[in-house]
């Protein structure tokens, strides 16, 4: 069934420009038209420049670098489909901005994760649709329904056309502890051995490799976490499974590539021989060799159908 273009809008804010176009065109709509612009001191002003009234409409855009400006924008842009009678009110977020500030670190710190959840419900968004969120406890942040996409799904479909001619071993690995349960269930869907990089952190954002738990030697290694951020872990963990675990290869995907400081730098000079990211932040072309990226758009459309005809969504 076709999506009546008269009753569904999709919006792309600044940072999900590139994945809007994508979702609009999979569902053969067009993108709908609105203006984004800056007062000179730097307020952000929202103009939609077709009617919403009584449509579903989807926002998509990321909380992505530079993280205040984007959510403000997106916040704005839901305000001005509140004001202008959206039927339903879909914010999408392919990167999902201060979930990593998900509990109190210290006794005086906030939980930001928690306030952004306000600040989107009160805004006047009706559900969130994100993917693969640094912690999955956030979706209780919320009192509107959420839905946490998994992007393993996307990373499956390309190891497995990447291998699929070739008889090698492959094993998973988690860079860390808390990477464990997304690297076992990718294991699993690759129906590969599994294995888990010890490590003890420093301090924020260094680390110190100690073992590898789990057989790597002489294997393809396929590192799988939900972010890349300083990727010092990452680089790290690779640089311990070539030459600690003496595997073959080591391969890398991540579903956001937030790659801040010298991040493309260290993986250009890193044991990776592949990294594999999705569009879910906007990322320079040819930032560098190593690095490929993978559309995200595929999973929401096929959420924004469900969404849309009221169905069951798995």
């Amino acid at each position: 069934m076709k999506l009546d273009a008269r009753k569904i809008k999709i919006f792309a804010g600044t940072a999900g420009k590139l994945v809007a176009e994508e979702i609009a065109k999979i569902l053969e709509l067009n993108l709908s038209n609105a203006k984004i612009s800056n007062f000179a001191d730097g307020e952000i002003n929202i103009s939609l420049l077709e009617p919403v009234k009584g449509c579903d409409v989807f926002l998509v855009q990321s909380t992505c670098s530079p993280v205040n400006n984007n959510l403000m924008e997106l916040l704005v842009m839901i305000d001005a489909c509140k004001r202008a009678s959206a039927k339903n009110i879909v914010a999408v977020i392919p990167y999902f901005g201060y979930a990593r500030q998900d509990r109190k670190a210290g006794p005086y710190d906030p939980i930001s994760a928690k306030l952004v959840a306000n600040l989107l419900a009160v805004a006047g968004a009706n559900e969130i649709i994100t993917v693969d969120l640094h912690s999955p406890q956030i979706q209780g942040f919320f009192d509107i329904p959420v839905e946490n996409i998994l992007g393993l799904n996307v990373f499956l479909d390309y190891f497995e056309a990447k291998f699929k001619s070739q008889k090698v071993d492959l094993v998973v690995v988690a860079p860390d502890i808390g990477s464990v349960k997304r690297a076992r269930k990718f294991a699993q869907l690759l129906n590969v051995p599994m294995a888990v990089v010890e490590k003890q952190r420093a301090k924020a954002n260094v680390c110190e490799v100690m073992s590898i738990i789990g057989n790597v030697e002489g294997k393809y290694a396929i590192i799988i976490d939900d972010m890349v951020d300083t990727a010092g872990t990452l680089c790290k963990s690779a640089e311990a499974i070539k030459k600690i675990g003496k595997a073959k290869e080591v391969f890398a995907c991540a579903t956001h590539g937030v790659l801040s400081g010298q991040a493309v730098s260290l993986i250009e000079n890193s044991e990776i021989c592949e990294l594999v990211l999705l569009n879910t932040i906007p990322l320079a072309k040819n930032e560098s060799k190593k690095i490929k990226i993978l559309s995200a758009a595929p999973l929401f459309t096929e959420i924004i159908k469900n969404n849309y005809r009221s169905e069951f969504i798995s």
